[in-house]
């Protein structure tokens, strides 16, 4: 199944080291909201379905559908081919034929934007987040943020705060999305580091877990907040020699 120029509501964002990264536009328009049912499989059908709002709906039918297309066409199989499974967090994977497939891939979506990163290997996470002004700020800091987190974005004011905590927010919402253990991991556990704070890419690890090394970088914009997180492997290591 193709989508015409047209109807096609994804677009490639940018590249992030071996990883790709595409826009999902998700404002509301009939003919894109139709042609993104028919990629779906009756399963997923009855998934959009449960979806009480008719936003909710829109951008699960959206997201789901330009993944579907992504994935076909980096995999090389139609779409009646592809299916899905999930770790025990949760966190999906494709499958051809029900045998799975070598590629890594995460989706995330908020308000008007989607974003979907895939890469050939190595875990991956990405998270995007429209920056909204709340009067709780300093309430959800001290369940996502660390000391030194929490201390700066006390200090900050205006823009500048909602710059400064969605930036940290969608960078560890990153990392935890690659890591793949869902709500089970503490993110208040874990600092950003200043280099990704001030926007520049950063190798990180974890510190309860120090054997395994991520590639992260904030890639927002002037619209929305987004990180992306993706396993260093050891190849990449040598072609850092």
């Amino acid at each position: 199944m193709a989508a015409s120029a047209a109807r096609c509501w994804w677009r490639f964002f940018r590249e992030v080291g071996s990883a790709t990264v595409i826009h999902v536009d998700l404002t509301p328009h009939a003919s894109r909201g139709a042609s993104s049912l028919l990629w779906l499989n009756e399963e997923e059908r009855a998934r959009w379905r449960q979806y009480p709002l008719p936003g909710s709906r829109r951008r699960f039918a959206l997201c789901r559908a330009a993944l579907r297309a992504v994935l076909c066409r980096q995999l090389g199989c139609s779409n009646e081919r592809l299916t899905f499974g999930s770790s025990s967090y949760g966190k999906p994977f494709a499958l051809v034929d029900n045998v799975p497939a070598t590629i890594s891939f995460n989706l995330s979506h908020s308000g008007q934007h989607g974003l979907i990163a895939f890469a050939p290997q190595g875990r991956l996470g990405v998270d995007v987040e429209e920056r909204v002004a709340r009067r709780d700020f300093d309430e959800l800091s001290e369940v996502v943020f660390g000391p030194h987190e929490r201390s700066i974005i006390a200090f900050a004011r205006g823009c500048d705060k909602v710059q400064l905590f969605f930036r940290l927010w969608t960078i560890k919402e990153a990392l935890i999305k690659a890591l793949g253990m869902g709500l089970s991991f503490d993110v208040s556990r874990f600092e950003v580091p200043s280099a990704l704070r001030q926007g520049r890419m950063s190798l990180f690890r974890f510190p309860q877990l120090p054997e395994v090394c991520w590639r992260v970088e904030y890639i927002g914009n002037e619209e929305f907040s987004a990180a992306i997180a993706h396993e260093f492997l050891p190849s990449q290591f040598d072609d850092q020699e």
